[in-house]
């Protein structure tokens, strides 16, 4: 095999916010893609399965008719109250595919996230239970760790001993950025991968910086 033809991609992170930018985002996103997974950190965030539900609801009809083959795989926003019954209702629905972790103060709308992964234990039993997947994002947020290392510490600190912990438990990590965390999901057990936002690869911190901070160059985690 010498080309790969691929005539409608899937796109496993997506941010289509809510409200008036839907109808755009939604089908801005749908005119090249049949499927997206879509992220869960809205003002407030999708926590439950009913508000999962109703905010498909709202993509679906935000659709123009040319692009209503476009079929969004919901996620929930997984905070310090998330219980295992959510996840259980989670694994009985057609339409919320994943849960997804972002530490508290991480990135946009983060807020409501993770304090303390250890008082999880009990969701993430349920999630490897009902083979519900875990996406990440994966960073910490001490102020005396420097923000390039954040990715690093958080896998070192966190990644690394919830993946042993749970062996059954998929895990995504999203859109990494470091060659550690290359290394780290290459050499993971199986059931651990990852994904790579590609225009995130077009620039580094020389571009962000030299000359004078260029604020939207810069991405997280880095």
């Amino acid at each position: 095999m010498k080309t790969l033809t691929i005539t409608q991609p899937d796109d496993w992170h997506v941010h289509l916010r809510d409200g008036p930018a839907l109808v755009r985002t939604a089908n801005d996103i749908a005119r090249w893609a049949h499927r997206a997974v879509v992220m869960p950190n809205l003002a407030p965030p999708v926590v439950n399965v009913a508000a999962a539900e109703a905010y498909r609801d709202r993509i679906i009809s935000a659709l123009t008719p040319e692009n209503r083959h476009f079929d969004p795989l919901m996620t929930l926003y997984l905070t310090d109250n998330t219980s295992a019954a959510e996840v259980a209702r989670l694994a009985e629905s057609s339409t919320v595919h994943a849960i997804k972790l972002y530490p508290a103060g991480a990135t946009t709308n983060s807020a409501a996230g993770v304090n303390d992964l250890s008082s999880l234990y009990p969701v993430f039993e349920a999630m490897e239970k009902h083979d519900v997947p875990l996406l990440i994002h994966g960073e910490v947020t001490d102020s005396e760790i420097d923000i390039f290392d954040r990715e690093k510490v958080f896998i070192d600190r966190h990644l690394g001993p919830l993946v042993e912990r749970f062996p059954g438990l998929r895990v995504i990590f999203e859109h990494i950025t470091t060659e550690e965390a290359v290394a780290f999901v290459v050499a993971a057990r199986n059931g651990v991968a990852a994904t790579i936002t590609a225009h995130h690869l077009l620039y580094n911190r020389n571009d962000m910086l030299v000359g004078g901070i260029r604020p939207h160059f810069f991405v997280y985690p880095s």
